[in-house]
Protein backbone atom coordinates (compact mmCIF):
# COMPACT_ATOMS: atom_id res chain seq x y z
CA UNK A 1 0.00 0.00 0.00
CA UNK A 2 1.46 3.35 -0.98
CA UNK A 3 1.15 6.61 0.93
CA UNK A 4 0.78 8.74 -2.17
CA UNK A 5 -2.53 10.27 -1.09
CA UNK A 6 -1.87 11.08 2.53
CA UNK A 7 -4.96 12.88 3.76
CA UNK A 8 -3.00 15.29 5.95
CA UNK A 9 -0.89 16.38 2.96
CA UNK A 10 -3.99 16.75 0.78
CA UNK A 11 -5.77 18.81 3.44
CA UNK A 12 -2.72 21.00 4.02
CA UNK A 13 -2.37 21.86 0.35
CA UNK A 14 -6.08 22.37 -0.31
CA UNK A 15 -6.77 24.31 2.89
CA UNK A 16 -3.58 26.16 3.80
CA UNK A 17 -1.71 26.79 0.55
CA UNK A 18 -2.71 29.78 -1.55
CA UNK A 19 -0.25 30.09 -4.46
CA UNK A 20 -0.13 27.19 -6.88
CA UNK A 21 2.41 26.96 -9.71
CA UNK A 22 0.78 24.82 -12.40
CA UNK A 23 3.57 23.18 -14.38
CA UNK A 24 2.52 22.52 -17.96
CA UNK A 25 -0.32 25.06 -17.95
CA UNK A 26 -0.89 26.61 -21.36
CA UNK A 27 -3.65 28.75 -22.84
CA UNK A 28 -5.37 25.72 -24.43
CA UNK A 29 -8.86 25.24 -22.93
CA UNK A 30 -9.03 21.66 -24.16
CA UNK A 31 -6.21 20.64 -21.80
CA UNK A 32 -6.91 19.24 -18.34
CA UNK A 33 -4.41 21.63 -16.74
CA UNK A 34 -6.44 24.60 -18.06
CA UNK A 35 -9.64 23.28 -16.44
CA UNK A 36 -7.99 22.41 -13.13
CA UNK A 37 -6.31 25.83 -12.97
CA UNK A 38 -9.75 27.41 -13.35
CA UNK A 39 -11.03 25.20 -10.53
CA UNK A 40 -8.12 26.23 -8.33
CA UNK A 41 -9.05 29.87 -8.93
CA UNK A 42 -12.69 29.12 -8.09
CA UNK A 43 -11.44 27.81 -4.74
CA UNK A 44 -9.58 31.06 -4.09
CA UNK A 45 -6.11 29.94 -5.13
CA UNK A 46 -3.66 32.14 -7.04
CA UNK A 47 -2.39 30.21 -10.03
CA UNK A 48 0.99 30.69 -11.68
CA UNK A 49 1.32 29.16 -15.15
CA UNK A 50 4.68 27.45 -15.70
CA UNK A 51 5.29 26.75 -19.38
CA UNK A 52 8.20 27.39 -21.76
CA UNK A 53 6.03 29.86 -23.71
CA UNK A 54 5.10 31.78 -20.49
CA UNK A 55 1.50 32.43 -21.56
CA UNK A 56 -1.06 34.48 -19.68
CA UNK A 57 -3.72 31.99 -18.54
CA UNK A 58 -6.90 32.84 -16.65
CA UNK A 59 -5.57 36.37 -16.27
CA UNK A 60 -2.32 35.29 -14.59
CA UNK A 61 1.13 35.91 -16.08
CA UNK A 62 3.04 32.76 -16.92
CA UNK A 63 6.71 32.04 -16.36
CA UNK A 64 9.07 29.83 -18.36
CA UNK A 65 10.35 28.09 -15.22
CA UNK A 66 9.76 27.89 -11.48
CA UNK A 67 13.06 29.71 -10.94
CA UNK A 68 11.69 32.71 -12.89
CA UNK A 69 8.78 33.31 -10.51
CA UNK A 70 9.59 36.42 -8.43
CA UNK A 71 7.42 35.51 -5.42
CA UNK A 72 6.84 32.53 -3.14
CA UNK A 73 5.08 29.44 -4.40
CA UNK A 74 3.20 27.23 -1.94
CA UNK A 75 2.42 24.22 -4.16
CA UNK A 76 3.98 23.00 -7.37
CA UNK A 77 1.21 21.18 -9.26
CA UNK A 78 2.75 18.98 -11.96
CA UNK A 79 0.91 18.33 -15.24
CA UNK A 80 3.79 16.70 -17.10
CA UNK A 81 4.61 13.18 -18.19
CA UNK A 82 5.90 10.99 -15.39
CA UNK A 83 9.39 10.76 -16.90
CA UNK A 84 9.86 14.54 -16.70
CA UNK A 85 8.04 15.18 -13.40
CA UNK A 86 11.04 14.60 -11.15
CA UNK A 87 12.92 17.69 -12.29
CA UNK A 88 9.97 19.85 -11.23
CA UNK A 89 9.77 18.20 -7.82
CA UNK A 90 13.48 18.92 -7.39
CA UNK A 91 12.94 22.54 -8.47
CA UNK A 92 10.09 22.81 -5.97
CA UNK A 93 12.55 21.93 -3.23
CA UNK A 94 15.07 24.48 -4.55
CA UNK A 95 12.57 27.35 -4.59
CA UNK A 96 11.28 26.59 -1.10
CA UNK A 97 7.78 25.41 -2.01
CA UNK A 98 5.72 23.84 0.76
CA UNK A 99 4.25 21.05 -1.33
CA UNK A 100 4.32 19.10 -4.57
CA UNK A 101 1.19 17.72 -6.19
CA UNK A 102 1.77 15.06 -8.86
CA UNK A 103 -1.43 15.01 -10.90
CA UNK A 104 -3.54 11.96 -11.68
CA UNK A 105 -1.41 9.54 -13.70
CA UNK A 106 1.85 11.41 -13.01
CA UNK A 107 3.97 8.93 -11.07
CA UNK A 108 7.61 9.22 -10.06
CA UNK A 109 8.19 7.35 -6.82
CA UNK A 110 11.82 8.45 -6.48
CA UNK A 111 10.90 12.13 -6.89
CA UNK A 112 8.02 11.68 -4.43
CA UNK A 113 10.47 10.36 -1.82
CA UNK A 114 13.09 13.04 -2.54
CA UNK A 115 10.55 15.82 -2.02
CA UNK A 116 9.20 14.24 1.17
CA UNK A 117 12.69 13.73 2.54
CA UNK A 118 13.36 17.43 1.84
CA UNK A 119 10.41 18.26 4.12
CA UNK A 120 7.69 19.05 1.58
CA UNK A 121 4.15 17.78 1.69
CA UNK A 122 3.70 15.51 -1.34
CA UNK A 123 0.68 13.97 -3.04
CA UNK A 124 0.80 11.75 -6.10
CA UNK A 125 -1.65 10.26 -8.63
CA UNK A 126 -4.72 12.30 -7.69
CA UNK A 127 -6.25 15.65 -8.56
CA UNK A 128 -7.60 18.59 -6.53
CA UNK A 129 -10.90 18.18 -8.38
CA UNK A 130 -11.18 14.61 -7.10
CA UNK A 131 -10.19 15.55 -3.57
CA UNK A 132 -12.56 18.53 -3.37
CA UNK A 133 -15.26 16.27 -4.84
CA UNK A 134 -14.77 13.80 -1.98
CA UNK A 135 -15.48 16.69 0.39
CA UNK A 136 -18.54 17.79 -1.54
CA UNK A 137 -16.85 21.05 -2.55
Amino acid sequence: MNNWQDQAAIDFMLDDCETWAVVGLSDKPERTAWRIAALLQQHGKKIVPIHPDAPVVHGEQGYASLADVPFEIDVVDIFRRSESAGQFADEAVKIGAKGVWFQLGVIDEAAFERAREAGLQVVMDTCPAIEWGKRGE
